[in-house]
């Protein structure tokens, strides 16, 4: 081989080795690309309500345990407490079907992390949702304590179903509107469950 070969042979092997870096370095661009503030922004308002819908959940999943403990420590009481328990649970279900969890922006510049990250964002906060069951797995570990008398049992379930409508009725001031009209919904139920238990202690 010639010095003239030889050296032609060198400029193009330099000529692809720089064209494959430029690619490389193009397609690290492509994915590390910084997300914009609009970006930023929306995900920062997703995190916020999704965090407020996870703890809206929590709070009816915990009403829905009380009635769970209540049911099987008073078996006698349970054509008064199911349709309320059975309410309870609806509640529970609706409150997290908006999702609790948010893809980061950043994951949206590279396809293979978005198609990763997808069934994290539309994950469900129903009471069977990985979320909110890790979490309630810890808190049910141990069920909730019900007083051996009937309707001391009735007045604490009363009580329970009275601050959980409370702080539905909180979560109003930082929820988008549409999630808000849920949430008053669901206090107000929890006030008409709280008056209903509240008659029955009574009985």
């Amino acid at each position: 081989m010639t010095t003239t070969d030889r050296r032609a042979l060198l400029m193009a092997g330099a000529a692809a080795g720089a064209a494959a870096l430029t690619a490389c370095t193009s397609s690290s661009d492509r994915g590390t690309r910084r997300p914009s503030a609009a970006e930023q922004e929306a995900e920062r308002v997703a995190r916020a309500e999704a965090a407020l819908r996870l703890r809206s959940v929590a709070t009816a999943r915990g009403l829905l345990e009380r009635y769970d403990a209540a049911l099987a420590a008073h078996p006698a009481l349970a054509p008064r407490l199911t349709p309320l328990r059975r309410s309870a649970a609806a509640q529970a279900q609706a409150l997290g079907e908006g999702g609790t969890t948010v893809t980061p922006a950043t994951a949206a510049a590279t396809p293979s992390a978005a198609a990763a990250s997808r069934p994290s964002a539309t994950a469900s906060a129903s009471p069977t949702a990985s979320p909110t069951a890790s979490a309630g797995a810890k808190a049910t570990a141990t069920p909730p304590a019900v007083p051996a008398d009937p309707r001391a049992a009735l007045r604490e379930l009363a009580a329970a179903a009275r601050e959980a409508s409370d702080r539905h009725s909180a979560a109003l001031l930082t929820a988008p509107p549409e999630y808000a009209r849920l949430l008053a919904s669901v206090a107000a139920s929890g006030a008409a469950h709280a008056y209903l238990l509240t008659e029955g202690a009574r009985a």
